[in-house]
């Protein structure tokens, strides 16, 4: 079979450091205030609702993110003119709408079963934010919520581009979001140890304790590369391939040596007929977390050789870690780092772990480079592994 080629024609952010996809540039090469979360603090949901209040009530803030950031993506595609039927909606996500869950929950101890809202159901459940996109626009193809912890919006994207090239789909409106900053799931996080007790985020550095949650949203139109041409769109660049492996080792641990992280690279290598020398760029998960940068580190070093390598940042030291939509932002990201010849820098990273192989680390105020493939990795618990690797658009 032969597979179709996918272009992304639209890309749309919502971040706390930035919300519009300049804004989100601009915001990863700035250094962010020391805390234990990254939250989008003045988020007004009215505008993307009409200034409807009831309506933006009844969704919650992960989809009101996903909404947002479609908004922005579909603007920017311009004119589809596409059979409703073959666009797609796939929005990953790790833990969806569990703002509304708990909120519900406390209210049905504190006042009574009978006073839990109607719509906790439809608000809380993880494929909430694609069905609000998709009935938002009237996207009428497959509709679908990819929850594999933090891989989600990687596996989302890959998952969309191969509805592209196996012919299902033509356009897939596609990311990751998320909206966890609430106490209980802070405090579970934060008491299994997987959260930094210096409220600071620093990828692969030595003194690195862990993440910084987060929240936010990206979303990016995909779209069969011959109707993009056709119909004058700005092509921001080229889905080349995917994969997703699973380590079958530990619930929250990463596979020894970064064995998991090497077998989903090669294979989405293979899916995108190309070669480990060929990948100039890597968007590390990076998350600060002492097991998972060091299974990464060695995976690069084995994988692309450190003489100097490819170009490696960890956009997390900006952004905090928001889980099932991590995927999406930083591929949005690398997107942007190919428009701007400019790849930012992985923030917090000062001091090299002795333990850990010397990447090719961006830092300082960012590396200019020319743009070529690309990879984002992303390893969420449960052992799950996702890679999508881009290209500039030729």
């Amino acid at each position: 079979m032969t597979l179709r080629r996918v272009a992304i024609t639209g890309l749309g952010v919502v971040a706390p450091c930035g919300v519009g996809a300049s804004a989100f540039w601009e915001g990863l090469f700035r250094q962010p205030d020391k805390s234990d979360r990254r939250e989008l603090l003045d988020w007004d949901p009215l505008p993307y609702f009409d200034g409807n209040r009831k309506e933006a009530r009844r969704s919650d803030r992960f989809s009101q993110f996903a909404l947002a950031a479609a908004a922005e993506a579909l603007e920017q595609a311009g004119d589809l003119d596409a059979d409703p039927t073959r666009v797609g909606t796939l929005i990953g996500t790790g833990i969806g709408g569990i703002e509304t869950n708990e909120n519900e929950i406390l209210k049905g101890h504190e006042k009574g079963l009978r006073r839990v809202s109607p719509f906790l159901v439809p608000m809380m459940m993880p494929n909430a934010a694609a069905a609000s996109v998709s009935m938002r626009y009237g996207l009428q193809g497959p509709c679908e919520a990819t929850v594999t912890a933090c891989a989600a919006g990687t596996h989302a994207l890959g998952n969309a581009a191969n509805l592209i090239r196996w012919g299902r789909c033509d356009v897939v409106v596609s990311g990751g979001a998320e909206a966890p900053l609430t106490p209980t799931a802070q405090a579970g996080f934060r008491n299994m140890t997987a959260m930094s007790n210096q409220q600071v985020s620093m990828p692969f550095d030595a003194r690195r304790d862990g993440f910084i949650i987060a929240e936010g949203a990206a979303v990016l139109v995909l779209e069969e590369w011959d109707r993009a041409v056709a119909r004058g769109a700005t092509i921001l660049a080229e889905v080349l391939g995917s994969a997703s492996s699973a380590d079958a080792h530990h619930i929250t641990a990463p596979a020894p040596g970064g064995t998991g992280a090497m077998t989903v690279m090669r294979y989405a290598l293979e899916d995108a007929g190309i070669e480990a020398s060929d990948i100039v760029h890597v968007n590390a998960h990076g998350t600060s977390t002492p097991l998972n940068d060091a299974a990464e580190a060695h995976a690069y070093a084995e994988m692309f050789g450190t003489d100097p390598g490819p170009i490696v940042t960890s956009t997390k030291g900006v952004t905090g870690h928001a889980l099932g939509a991590a995927g999406a932002l930083e591929a949005a990201a690398m997107v942007l780092a190919m428009k701007h010849g400019r790849i930012p820098p992985t923030v917090g990273f000062e001091e090299q772990d002795p333990e850990l192989p010397v990447l090719n680390l961006s830092t300082g105020d960012g590396q200019e480079w020319t743009p070529g493939p690309s990879i984002s990795n992303n390893f969420g618990f449960g052992g799950h592994n996702g890679s999508l690797i881009l290209a500039p658009a030729t």
